[in-house]
């Protein structure tokens, strides 16, 4: 018998398997892509590139003999990688010979194998897919088939009884071998089938097949192309029945699985096998076969591409039998025939065939049953010998057959009339064959019996066959005829037609070639035949032609012309005409031959020359312009003269390519052109050769002189030298000259020139950099080349010679920077050959903090963030063959000093103050830090400097008076400013006042008057050109004294280009702007009645 298993709660207690199940624990329930999938995420949001566990294959439902193998595969997917176990609903999985799960990793497959399955594994079986973000688990089940000793027939009958009880189910659930049927099923069958199988809510069936329907394509997206035509399995013969579809694999070499009720079964790829199931692939079609049918082959066949259901059809086999099977039936041609048989139950249809064939209900057979659908009929409606044959009736799997025999009542026609078309002009025949020979018949048309004196017609009899000849076919032959035999007779008609026909002939003339010259013109002509009106069309290469300027088509009857004018050679091509009515189109097609003027042969080239015969030689032209070349036209011009003379006598064309021209004066220039000349014409002429003189050869020139290289640089190299001299009977005059160069490394010289230049100068390109060369120049005449001349050494390619020097007109040496700041030094320089550049710090290579960029004519060092350790002596050293050159900057990396530490007040020495100060931090980092003091008294309300530059930690201000108070500030200093100050306490000394007694002088008669004297004498000057100069001094003296400036000993008191002032015995003189003429001594005297005195300097100018 059938076991199946009952789908049990998987709550159910008691329920185990060889594996430890995940714990039981809250979550978020959802169900899968995947239908029957349920998951269950065990927290809200999960981390970011993870997943919970899902099935990308389940398990498939089995129905299993028993003592085979059951298999169930899964696949699942998940981040962290999911376990997977298994358990049963009844019943343990403990025994591990009995179920054995395995895993393979190359396909990443998780199975669970029962091996000689028996009645106590029919079960519902759960497989889970866990990690610690969630589950996922689907129900799978597994039926088993018993196998039973006894009558296999009463098996059968269990079979049917088993197979028609319906599986337990909760209400509104659909077993998924359903749900497989409806997913391949036509619309109009799903009422049939939720009625066949219980489904009462049709509406939430439609609505859930809508989503699986959309998953399933999904599935099937990954192996399948395109799916159609799919049809359900029918018997298609008596021990036959088929199933087919149209399908497109991704991958030909896809497997193809077949089941029956969830089993796998072979299948042969060979129709011709014995095998029961095969399958037969026609291109895009797969049709499969179930042969030798029995009740055994009733059930779900489904069709899987690599584990994805494809397809599912229902075999049903109805229990029912013929209680009358079909009889032999014989029929008179031309009568009906009628076939009936009984069945034992009542089917709507049944399948009647012809020779395998089935049939269908149309105007030739009738097919019927009765009320209670067991008797059912096919008539065959006017019978003929071709309808004779095997008929069969199909019922189920059962079948019945029986012949139809079409007997012949008397003479009767094998072969009819049949209609034709005949063309005018054109022989037509009519035949037909009686069964017997010796049976005469009667010929007539349209009702007219037609006899041997029938005009146009010939009537023949030869044994069965009877022919009917027309001669000559008109329009008066068209028409209905007949033949009559022994009371039979067959028709047909002749229609008439005059479609447009050529003569053989006039197509075989039009087909030649027409070939015209440039500029001329061509004729087409066609005569036809055929009944108007007719259409005429011409065409050129496939476009049809219209009249205009140079098209004319004419059409008169029976005959078209095409006419066309001012060919050119680009009108080479195919002519078509073609001439269309309303019986039909003929075509004939023929080609234009344009020919043009020849094109331009090459440029004449002077083979030799002597004073009264110069030797030309060409090549033909490329373009023949379609045809043969005839000849040459060649002609001749003076330099200076814009004539051309023709050599050649006109009527005789020069038949070779060369030619000997003697009509030509000695001591004159000539130049040369040729024309090709065909059937056309002469074509354009060549381009004029060279100037050419008529006399005797010449001799090669001499070697150039005093070669020389003026400039060069990486890739360039200029020459020049001088011409060579003429010696008359040795070496004649240069008239152009060629240079050569040789790199060192090769053995050939290349020729920079392709034509030869007239100057004595010439610059060399393309060189390789520092590539080392050998250059020579060679002069040219008509005589040909003189001998060459080189350098006497080979040049390297590169610029003259520099020794190392910057080109900076000032440069610092000394450069601060704040530390964090990026430090940047560009220095410019210029060096030839390109020479090393090296950086040190300190007398060593600077560090890879350092940035350094090279380029042409500069060099630059950045230090991106500068630190105070990047404090040093830079040096740059630019070196090459020459020579060398050096230059160090220093760069100082500091920071905004910090603030000296707290400030002392002490008094030493009566009227002097000593301040003090705790160092600065930054004091032992940097060794130009220094410190300012400055102070503020009581009667005055600004800060005054007294001590700068100091080095030390202590300053000494003097000329403190009592009874003031003071007040200090120290800052600390160094290249980038001042820091914060520190503040000392005030200081302040009291005043003691002591009496004081004044003794009084006895006075004396006093005199102020004195001679003059220089205070503050002249300073030596020295100042920049273009500058001003400021000079002074002070002199002294009562009466004041008179004040003369001399430059050189000339008094300059009155020239307007020195400014002169004195002021309280300041005596001071500018001069603007300071040139080369203001260089001198200078010399001031001041006078008055009590003496003289005088004081000079020297001023030097700088430029």
């Amino acid at each position: 018998m059938w076991k199946k298993a009952k789908i049990s709660d998987s709550s159910a207690a008691g329920q185990g398997g060889l594996e430890i199940l995940p714990p039981k624990r809250q979550g978020i329930k959802r169900r899968s892509k995947v239908p029957g999938v349920m998951i269950t995420q065990y927290v809200e949001e999960l981390p970011e590139g993870k997943t919970t566990p899902d099935f990308t294959r389940k398990p498939i439902a089995l129905t299993i003999q028993e003592g085979k193998l059951a298999i169930f595969k899964a696949k699942v997917i998940g981040d962290p990688a999911p376990t997977v176990t298994w358990r049963r609903a009844k019943g343990e999985m403990n025994d591990p010979q009995k179920f054995q799960i395995k895993y393979d990793p190359a396909i990443k497959e998780h199975t669970l194998e029962i091996p000689k399955v028996s009645g106590d594994e029919a079960d519902t079986y759960k497989c889970y897919a866990s990690n610690e973000y969630g589950k996922a688990v689907c129900t799978v089940v597994l039926n088993i088939i018993e196998a039973v000793a006894d009558d296999p027939k009463e098996f059968r009958k269990k079979l049917r009884r088993s197979a028609g009880k319906k599986e337990e189910k909760k209400e509104g659930d659909i077993d998924e071998a359903v749900w497989d049927l409806l997913l391949s099923s036509d619309k109009k069958d799903y009422e049939r089938i939720c009625a066949e199988y219980g489904i009462t809510n049709f509406r939430g069936m439609l609505k859930k097949l809508v989503e699986m329907k959309k998953e399933r394509e999904e599935e099937q997206a990954e192996f399948i192309q395109h799916i159609s035509n799919l049809k359900p399995i029918e018997v298609k013969s008596e021990d036959a029945a088929t199933f087919e579809m149209e399908l497109e694999l991704k991958d030909p070499n896809s497997r193809i699985f077949l089941y029956k009720d969830g089993v796998m079964i072979p299948f042969s790829k060979d129709a011709d096998l014995e095998m029961k199931h095969c399958l037969k692939q026609v291109g895009k079609k797969y049709v499969f076969t179930v042969k030798n049918l029995s009740p055994d082959d009733a059930g779900i066949y489904q069709v899987d591409i690599e584990g994805v259901n494809i397809f599912s059809t229902d075999f049903k086999i109805p229990p029912v039998d013929f209680a009358l099977k079909i009889k032999e039936v014989k029929a008179q041609e031309r009568e009906d025939a009628l076939f009936e048989c009984v069945l034992t139950q009542p089917i709507n249809e049944i399948i009647w065939t012809l020779k395998n064939t089935p049939l269908t209900n149309n105007e030739k057979y009738e097919i019927t049953s009765s009320e209670d659908k067991l008797v059912h009929r096919l008539k065959i409606v006017d019978c003929m010998p071709v309808d004779a044959g095997i008929y069969a009736a199909l019922a189920g799997i059962k079948s019945c057959s029986a012949w139809l025999i079409v007997e012949d009542p008397g003479v009767h026609f094998s072969a009819g009339l049949e209609d034709c078309k005949a063309i005018v002009g054109e022989a037509a025949e009519l035949v037909c064959k009686l069964s017997k020979a010796d049976c005469e018949g009667v010929w007539s048309k349209d009702g007219n019996e037609i006899t041997a004196s029938t005009e146009g017609m010939t009537m023949t009899k030869d044994g069965a066959v009877h022919k009917l000849n027309i001669d000559k076919v008109t329009e008066e032959f068209a028409g209905n005829y007949r033949f009559e035999a022994d009371g039979r007779k067959t028709e047909c008609v002749i229609v008439v037609e005059d479609p447009p026909r050529l003569d053989s002939k006039d197509v075989e003339e039009f087909a030649k070639p027409v070939v015209i010259k440039h500029n001329h013109k061509a004729t087409f002509k066609m005569p036809y035949i055929g009944r108007e009106p007719c259409k005429v069309q011409w065409y050129k290469d496939g476009e049809e032609l219209t009249s205009d300027t140079n098209c004319k088509i004419e059409i008169s009857e029976g005959e078209s012309c095409l006419l066309l004018n001012k060919l050119q050679r680009k009108d080479n091509g195919e002519i078509k005409i073609k001439i269309k009515n309303e019986f039909g189109t003929v075509e004939a097609l023929s080609y234009l031959v344009v020919l043009a003027y020849p094109g331009q042969p090459s440029v004449p080239k002077v083979v030799s020359a002597i004073k009264d015969c110069i030797n030309l030689t060409w090549t033909p032209p490329a373009n023949t312009g379609g045809t043969n070349i005839l000849g040459y036209n060649l002609e001749k011009r003076k330099k200076g003269s814009s004539l051309w003379g023709l050599v050649n006598p006109p009527e005789e064309p020069i038949k070779t390519k060369k030619y000997a021209v003697k009509d030509v004066i000695e001591g004159m220039e000539y130049e040369f052109r040729v024309s090709a000349i065909n059937i056309s014409g002469a074509g354009e002429p060549s381009t004029p050769s060279e100037y050419v003189f008529a006399r005797d050869p010449k001799k090669p020139p001499g070697k150039v002189k005093d070669l020389k290289v003026t400039d060069s640089n990486y890739t360039n190299l200029s020459l020049s030298w001088t011409k060579p001299k003429e010696e008359p009977g040795v070496q004649d005059e240069a008239k152009g000259y060629f240079v050569d160069v040789r790199p060192a490394e090769n053995t050939e010289w290349d020729r920079c020139n392709t034509n030869a230049i007239i100057m004595t100068t010439y610059t060399v390109k393309g060189m390789k950099s520092m590539g080392m060369y050998w250059v020579r120049v060679i002069a040219v005449n008509a005589g040909g080349e003189g001998e060459a001349q080189e350098l006497d050494n080979y040049v390297l390619a590169m610029p003259p010679p520099v020794r190392p020097r910057f080109t900076d007109a000032k440069i610092k040496s000394f450069m601060v920077v704040r530390a964090g700041n990026s430090a940047r030094f560009n220095i410019n320089f210029e060096a030839s050959p390109w020479p090393d550049v090296i950086w040190l710090k300190d007398g060593i290579p600077v560090s890879k903090r350092a940035t350094i960029s090279n380029a042409e004519g500069g060099s630059q060092i950045l230090i991106p963030s500068a630190e105070r350790s990047d404090s040093g002596i830079y040096t740059i050293i630019i070196k090459n063959v020459v020579g060398q050159e050096t230059f160090s900057i220093e760069i100082r990396v500091t920071d905004e000093p910090k603030p000296p530490g707290p400030v002392e007040l002490d008094e030493n020495v009566p009227g002097t103050v000593t301040v003090s100060w705790e160092p600065s931090p930054d004091e032992k980092r940097d060794d130009r830090l220094h410190y300012m003091v400055t102070k503020r008294d009581s009667s005055k309300r600004t800060w005054n400097t007294v001590g700068d530059c100091i080095f030390n930690n202590r300053f000494t201000v003097c000329n403190i008076m009592p009874g003031r108070e003071y007040h200090f500030r120290v800052y600390s200093k160094n290249d980038i400013g001042l820091s914060a100050h520190s503040e000392s306490p005030k200081w302040l000394i009291t005043c003691k006042k002591e009496k004081i007694t004044l003794a009084m002088p006895e006075s004396k008669t006093c005199s102020l008057e004195r001679p003059p004297k220089f205070m503050v004498p002249l300073k030596i000057h020295s100042a920049p050109q273009g500058y001003e100069c400021y000079m002074s001094c002070a002199v002294r003296g009562n009466p004041t004294p008179y004040v003369t400036w001399y430059r050189d000993n000339v008094s300059l008191n009155t020239n307007t280009n020195y400014h002169i002032t004195n002021t309280c015995g300041v005596c001071s003189m500018l001069i603007l702007r300071v040139g080369p003429k203001d260089t001198g001594e200078y010399k001031i005297i001041a006078e008055n009645p009590l003496g003289r005195a005088e004081c000079s300097t020297i001023l030097t100018v700088r430029e």
